[in-house]
């Protein structure tokens, strides 16, 4: 099983490389849609993002609970388990 952390630094990471989030609005309160300015397309980039990273397919009903990074972080988590 992978580490939280490990799983909050890939997530972060490509947050910046592949969506071009500041660093500085990284937190784990940080609103997925109206601080990281995620659009309906970006969703979906970041399920291909996340099925690369970590091999495990997302569905829209997925994200009903996701509101903020940390439940974006433990949905993660729950789907490695």
């Amino acid at each position: 099983m992978m580490e939280t952390e490990v799983i909050i630094e890939k997530i972060n990471d490509f947050l910046i490389d592949e969506f071009e989030v500041e660093q500085d609005d990284i937190a784990p309160d940080a609103n997925l849609k109206e601080t990281l300015e995620l659009d309906s397309l970006d969703f979906v980039d970041l399920v291909v993002a996340v099925e690369s990273n970590f091999g495990v397919k997302l569905v829209g009903e997925d994200f009903i609970n996701v509101v903020t990074l940390q439940d974006f972080y433990n949905l993660i988590e729950t789907k490695l388990a």
